[in-house]
């Protein structure tokens, strides 16, 4: 893994780098998307047909686009009962940590006649996005149906691509149930989102889209935004290491190889003001490349978009770690929490040698769904807050508009706008309080 040593121009370097891979920069797929979100649109139900066939060369019709509950019921026999018993476990974690960000309505009487507040609605409907086929990721089902059921939502539909067998993976369905899904559709890729954003004849169109997928069902995202709320728009996951000397290297390897392994385009950094810890990390990597599975993966993702960066400082590192605002953050050094208090861009924070990144992935508790690219500047990871909407609740009574009307009319005739000054000096002219006697 090569090492680089950090300054001004190497900063700048790496993070247009990371940059490209952006799903906003991939524009030679947007009209694509485009055509296959407009064909959705217009045609329903025989456009995610046919694109379903296209695509994932799996027949699927009217009759068999939504999953049934004797198919649930007969492909969790199929799961090994032990890992349902893990996901149950995971499933406890993470409903108990997105309870605790429940927020409720509120609000504030005076006794000058007023009364302010806050009403908290939950989402009538969310459409999960799943990727499917021949992979299952249980985890990503549970990050996104679990807070959704937590703040409320009534309907929660899922979509995910069948295989060429025209079914949903056993493992991703049973993961769904066992989380609240209220139905399941056999449909991936950017028709799944076209269909989730505007309805079909057997897919009634929902209020938000969350969840990964390819740059297709990103790009389709985008092009959705706007008829639908959506989550985010992700980018390829990524990892930065912040560590010093007294880092286990080993270790250190192990935490980045687990993101490196993602896919091409993953991200996985290590900031270290040691360059002894950094060359032991590089050998560590080399041995275990060697062993892994994915090894073709990963030779490519470090290839691309794998750095070892070497400060003369931890100040100078901690800097680089908020101008890249990774995904993932482990901090392993001598003290952990103190430098955590110096990050301020980050979606997830790791601290300590025991608490590695694939624990956020699968079993701590909190959402790892998390923001890329950099957008861990003003992003935050999925939340209960992300499936509620709030409305302002406002009561004045006669009294107590009486006191201040003449402020907001001029406040009003100030921006010119006498219609709103109007609207408040007509309460109080002579011809409305004799009205009122």
């Amino acid at each position: 893994m090569r090492i680089v040593k950090l300054n001004e121009s190497s900063r700048r370097n790496i993070l247009a780098d990371l940059l490209k891979r952006d799903p906003n920069n991939y524009g030679t797929y947007a009209d694509t998307v485009q055509e296959i979100v407009e064909t959705v649109k217009r045609d329903g139900d025989q456009a995610v047909f046919a694109y379903t066939k296209e695509f994932d060369q799996a027949e699927i019709k009217a009759g068999n686009l939504k999953v049934t509950e004797q198919e649930i019921e007969e492909v969790m026999k199929e799961v090994d009962p032990e890992l349902i018993e893990i996901l149950k476990k995971s499933m406890k974690n993470i409903r108990q940590f997105h309870e605790k960000q429940r927020q409720y309505s509120w609000f504030d009487s005076k006794p000058d006649g007023t009364i302010l507040g806050q009403k908290i609605t939950p989402l009538e409907s969310v459409g999960v996005y799943v990727p499917g086929g021949k992979a299952a990721y249980p985890s990503s089902v549970l990050m996104n149906i679990i807070p959704a059921e937590v703040a409320g939502v009534s309907r929660i539909a899922m979509v995910t691509p069948p295989g060429k067998d025209g079914k949903v993976n056993p493992v991703t369905l049973t993961a769904a149930h066992l989380a609240g899904v209220t139905e399941v559709y056999k449909v991936g890729g950017a028709q799944a989102v076209a269909a989730l954003a505007f309805g079909t004849e057997t897919i009634p169109k929902v209020n938000k889209i969350v969840g990964p997928g390819n740059i297709f069902v990103a790009l389709a995202k985008k092009a959705v935004y706007g008829h639908v709320s959506i989550d985010s728009i992700a980018g390829p996951s990524e990892i930065l290491v912040l560590a010093d000397e007294s880092a286990n290297p080993r270790f250190v390897a192990a935490d980045l190889l687990s993101q490196a392994e993602h896919d091409e385009l993953a991200s996985a950094i290590l900031v270290t003001a040691s360059m002894e810890l950094a060359e032991k990390v590089s050998e560590e990597i080399e041995t275990f490349t060697r062993e892994l599975s994915r090894r073709e993966i990963i030779e490519k993702s470090l290839d691309n978009y794998g750095y070892i960066l070497v400060a003369d400082t931890m100040k100078e590192a901690i800097q680089a770690v908020n101008e890249i605002a990774p995904e993932h953050l482990e901090i392993i050094t001598k003290n952990p929490f103190e430098d955590m208090t110096r990050i301020h861009n980050a979606g997830a924070i790791f601290i300590g040698e025991y608490s590695s990144e694939p624990l956020g992935d699968y079993f701590a508790g909190p959402n790892h769904v998390l923001p890329t690219n950099g957008t861990a500047k003003f992003f935050s990871a999925l939340s209960v807050d992300d499936f509620i909407k709030k409305s302002s609740i406002i009561y004045y009574s006669k009294e107590a508009l009486e006191e201040i009307h003449e402020d907001i009319e001029a406040f009003a005739e100030a921006e010119h706008l006498t219609a709103h000054a109007n609207s408040v000096k007509v309460r109080f002219s002579t011809k409305a309080m004799s009205s009122a006697e």
